[in-house]
């Protein structure tokens, strides 16, 4: 195992500041009837303040509301329910101080939400979408550019690599390359190799062997791997819910690894786990 520091770099985020230098927990809030873990749960604007509040009081840094799920072969949600879902959930939370992200692909949603109050743009797609780029570039704002093959109807059909790290690199360097060719700064992207997103089990299980190859990019590293699939083929077919310690393992050992921000559903098992891991460095 490559042992990396974390990065000594902040993140502006509106009047808010991330030091990159020590680890971060963003809490995963999905605003949806359908994703693969928790769907349902916190569609309600009461339910979702709820979760969001405790998920900050647990250790959450940054919270990462969606409105889409991006699992395989979910359904298309229009742009007018995606913000219907999503606004009335940033305006609630924008009274806090935790910084705010939001896991959308659309221009659109994205604009409504920062003026709502949110800070940064996390695109499964890494701005692949009609005026995704250019709307980044004109907000100014940090953007988590995540690496995915096609579409979630279609990405399970392209998981083919020579050489997973290193194909996903080239390809991040691709949309890094065009993100800022179109006026998106340098210290605004954070990279997110996409686990579970057009890969395999095995092919993820090899990007958290070797994500301390991304480090070579020089751009702070956002792992989300919290309850997914490959995670349960692993343990031998679990079901969602039992991945958290599983989740929590392969978060450190990405954090191990350099990765500044772990995306998680169970804020507090990652604090703790984060905790006992500074204690030991400290």
């Amino acid at each position: 195992m490559h042992l990396i520091p974390l990065p000594p770099k902040v993140l502006q985020c509106g009047r808010l500041q991330l030091d990159l230098s020590i680890p971060h927990i963003m809490g995963i809030l999905n605003v949806t009837p359908d994703s693969f873990s928790d769907g349902g749960q916190y569609q309600h604007k009461e339910q979702a303040i709820a979760h969001a509040v405790q998920m900050i009081a647990d250790g959450a840094s940054i919270i990462d509301i969606g409105g889409e799920s991006t699992r395989p072969q979910a359904k298309a949600v229009s742009v007018e329910e995606e913000l219907q879902r999503v606004i009335p959930v940033v305006e609630a939370l924008a009274k806090y101080d935790v910084v705010l992200s939001i896991d959308t692909s659309q221009p659109v949603v994205i604009q409504a939400a920062v003026q709502a109050g949110a800070h940064i743009w996390n695109d499964v797609r890494a701005l692949k979408r009609p005026q995704a780029l250019e709307t980044a570039a004109q907000l100014d704002i940090p953007v988590i550019l995540m690496h995915m093959r096609g579409e979630p109807s279609t990405m399970n059909d392209l998981a083919h690599y020579t050489h997973v790290i290193q194909d996903v690199k080239a390809e991040l360097l691709e949309r890094i390359d065009q993100a800022e060719a179109a006026g998106i700064r340098h210290e605004q992207i954070i990279l997110d190799v996409g686990f579970g997103f057009a890969k395999n089990t095995a092919h993820n299980v090899m990007l958290l062997r070797d994500l301390w190859q991304l480090n070579e990019l020089d751009y702070p590293i956002l792992a989300g791997l919290s309850r997914k699939r490959f995670i349960g083929e692993v343990l031998g077919g679990v079901e969602a819910q039992a991945r958290d310690i599983a989740s929590v393992t392969g978060h450190l050992l990405a954090i191990q690894q350099g990765a500044s921000i772990v995306r998680t559903h169970h804020v507090k098992a990652m604090s703790d786990a984060i905790k006992m891991w500074q204690a030991i460095q400290d």
